[in-house]
């Protein structure tokens, strides 16, 4: 394994341990097994270790989205795999949705260099398929792209809001996983249930 990997691998654990506030080089440094002039060689603060961890994951995520987006499977396929694959996808990268609203308000250029990333989730060809299967009495006459936002929203805004859905629902961490890996399924289930003619 190269030192980078070394360094993104132990970043991830610390970073999902401890958050971006919480998080330290010299634990990063300690985690991947090398003094922290070298960390810093590689990476100069920890915004840009951040920063450079999230890229790498949303690398990952943005093909797999796309492929479902774009595939020949129908509406209704693709919001369960959707709902499936991007919990899947945070529940073992869970600091990314918290990283992304902090950045949004903080750092709003970064956010906006990876939305226009050649790579980035494209629905273009999603929202032409529930157009589609509207005109064709699949689906119930509903804008395309309310219904997008519904699918992020219910499948976002518990990891986003991890720490107040915690507290007012009181779950142990335990108790939010089960329930986000409940979610994978339940979400799809509700959103076709109410499209469905």
């Amino acid at each position: 394994m190269s030192t980078e990997e070394k360094i993104f691998n132990a970043a991830r654990i610390v970073f999902q341990k401890k958050g971006f506030a919480g998080a330290r080089m010299q634990e990063i440094a300690d985690e991947a097994g090398i003094n922290k002039a070298m960390l810093h060689y590689c990476f100069k603060n920890k915004q840009q270790l951040f920063e450079a961890v999230f890229m790498k994951a949303f690398s990952q995520l943005a093909p797999q989205i796309n492929t479902i987006f774009n595939s020949e499977k129908s509406v209704f396929e693709k919001i369960t795999q959707f709902t499936h694959d991007y919990i899947s996808f945070v529940i073992e990268n869970p600091f990314l949705p918290q990283f992304v609203i902090q950045e949004m308000n903080n750092n709003p250029e970064f956010v906006m260099s990876f939305l226009n990333h050649a790579n980035r989730p494209n629905p273009t060809l999603l929202i032409a398929q529930i157009e589609k299967e509207i005109q064709t009495g699949i689906i119930k006459p509903i804008q395309p792209k309310q219904l997008l936002l519904d699918i992020f929203s219910m499948t976002v805004f518990p990891f986003a809001a991890q720490i107040m859905v915690k507290g007012i629902l009181h779950l142990s961490d335990t108790e939010f996983k089960q329930m986000m890996e409940e979610r994978k399924t339940i979400i799809a289930q509700e959103i076709i249930n109410s499209i469905k003619k």
